[in-house]
């Protein structure tokens, strides 16, 4: 199964008015009709398949068929006509080496600002203010550690473990050894 966004689901995610929650946003956009419930699991966590009924439910995601508009018949198009030649198979393409990220301060301190905007608890608010308004570089470890220590609280286990890893990920490498010993 591979949900795809309705009209309703577009025209929420353009009017940003919809009773729509951050993830429930975040799928939506991530429902192309190419991704699988596998995949979405992969990349939104062991919720997404009950997100996916709701949103289909709500009527934002469908999973049929799709619908392709048949031309209207008239007297030219009831003749028979010679179909279409097949389209050319593209040459296989190499996949692109894989690019390291670049690892900084500014990256971690911007995912984690993300994270604690999505929770809707105000812990998070108050920890959300203080990492905007940290500029020492002591003082942003500080913030980033109180978050994640706080953030099990708020959240599910795995998903504290899914951004303690992506945090991990976008540390500077000298960081990491004291936010891996808090873990």
């Amino acid at each position: 199964m591979q949900p795809r966004k309705t009209d309703l689901a577009r025209t929420a995610l353009q009017a940003h008015r919809a009773p729509l929650d951050m993830r429930q946003r975040r799928l939506l956009i991530l429902c192309d009709g190419q991704r699988s419930i596998a995949d979405l699991t992969g990349l939104m966590g062991q919720e997404a398949p009950a997100m996916v009924i709701q949103l289909i439910q709500g009527g934002y995601l469908e999973t049929g068929p799709v619908a392709e508009a048949a031309p209207p018949l008239t007297p030219e198009t009831t003749q028979r006509v010679a179909p279409p030649p097949a389209p050319a198979v593209p040459a296989p393409v190499a996949a692109p080496a894989p690019v390291e990220r670049r690892r900084s301060l500014v990256s971690a301190r911007i995912y984690l600002l993300g994270i604690l905007e999505m929770q809707r608890h105000p812990q998070a608010a108050a920890l959300f203010r203080d990492l905007q308004q940290a500029r020492a570089e002591t003082e942003v470890l500080r913030v980033l550690q109180a978050a994640l220590q706080v953030l099990p609280g708020m959240t599910s286990e795995g998903y504290c473990q899914r951004v303690r890893q992506r945090l991990l990920e976008a540390l500077p490498m000298e960081h990491c050894d004291a936010f891996a010993a808090t873990a």
